[in-house]
């Protein structure tokens, strides 16, 4: 078997769902892209994205060295349906992939083990950069040029393997790999996605305006949302799976093999009168290792807040109330606006 379709057995042994091959300079479509996304003021106040906008848009000039990318997809499926609880007005919804460990440490780990075994193989003078969503490379084309998916019109990616769920790494490496042939587009004439996004953040197939969608509004946007989108947010608190649950690919998701993923029991759907009431000490002992305690106590209430006013459910009134004068201002403007939504009911 050839040093590559070894290497793709060891990332089957330690876990990974999917592996491909592609070159750091087979994406020449993404500086375009990220260029109209840009001036189109679609990123919102994600300002790294156009700080780093050159090697974003070219991952060869991230590392010039590297002649091949490793990609590799780890399955997160559900064991439940994540639509559920938004048919539950009394309790948050929280995105699938925040529901336990924040993947970029448990992925980075497993990345970082089989980038040694490459090394080991390939012998004296092989390098490798590993990478999980924390350096500016555009992780679903690269997934999409090595055979793992296609961005569908939801902009994420998609694979007849494992539908929507999945996580993407990257090993870059100074070692010539053999490459896989690119996926092609599967999502036909579906619109499921775009239909389903309660806030039209899709301007158009496969275009994703950050500034009107839910993920970005609960975890990027620090300041006030806007008030003609809080009302359309529910009760999601952090994230949104919506796009990614009405994907029929899903049919075909693999089982998460890790247990990490696998959900918390208390973050499936918890309780939103609890979740408002946690102070900045609370708040980090609850999320401790998990991708949520990233936004902070006052980003997290003030999504909290937003749920409650959608809730209709007056005996929240006081747990708003409550709130009114704390010593955030976002969370005082959040509290103030679920009281005046509530009692207008």
């Amino acid at each position: 078997m050839s040093l590559t379709g070894r290497l793709k057995a060891e990332a089957r042994a330690l876990g990974f769902a999917e592996a491909g091959v592609c070159r750091p300079w087979d994406v020449p479509q993404v500086a375009p892209r990220l260029r109209a996304f840009l001036e189109a003021g679609r990123h919102g106040t994600m300002g790294w994205l156009a700080e780093r906008e050159g090697w974003r848009g070219n991952p060869a000039a991230l590392w010039p060295e590297a002649r091949s990318v490793l990609m590799l997809g780890e399955s997160y499926t559900p064991g439940h349906d994540p639509l559920e609880v938004l048919e539950r007005p009394e309790a948050a919804a929280i995105s699938v992939y925040a529901q336990n460990r924040d993947y970029h440490d448990v992925l980075k780990k497993k990345l970082k083990r089989l980038g040694r075994w490459l090394i080991e193989e390939a012998g004296a003078g092989t390098e490798i950069k590993v990478f999980v969503d924390t350096a500016p490379v555009p992780e679903k084309p690269l997934g999409e040029a090595a055979g793992l998916g296609w961005q569908g019109k939801h902009t994420n990616l998609v694979s007849r393997r494992m539908g929507s769920w999945f996580f993407l790494g990257a090993i870059f490496t100074t070692v010539d790999l053999e490459v896989d042939a690119r996926e092609s587009d599967h999502c036909g004439s579906c619109r499921a996605c775009l239909d389903i996004c309660p806030t039209d953040a899709f301007p158009a197939p496969y275009q994703l305006d950050a500034r009107r969608c839910i993920s970005y509004l609960t975890i990027e946007h620090k300041g006030p949302v806007a008030p003609e989108l809080r009302a359309k947010m529910g009760n999601r608190i952090y994230g949104c799976d919506d796009c990614l649950a009405v994907c029929p690919w899903n049919k075909f998701a693999v089982e998460a093999r890790e247990a990490k993923y696998q959900a918390r029991a208390d973050l499936v759907a918890p309780d939103l009168e609890a979740l408002a009431q946690l102070d900045d000490a609370e708040f980090r002992a609850r999320f401790s290792g998990s991708p949520i305690k990233r936004i902070g106590r006052g980003r997290f209430v003030r999504n909290v807040l937003y749920a409650i006013g959608n809730s209709g459910m007056a005996r929240l009134i006081p747990v708003a109330q409550g709130l009114c004068a704390d010593e955030e201002a976002v969370v005082a403007d959040a509290a103030r606006w679920a009281v005046a939504r509530l009692t207008a009911v």
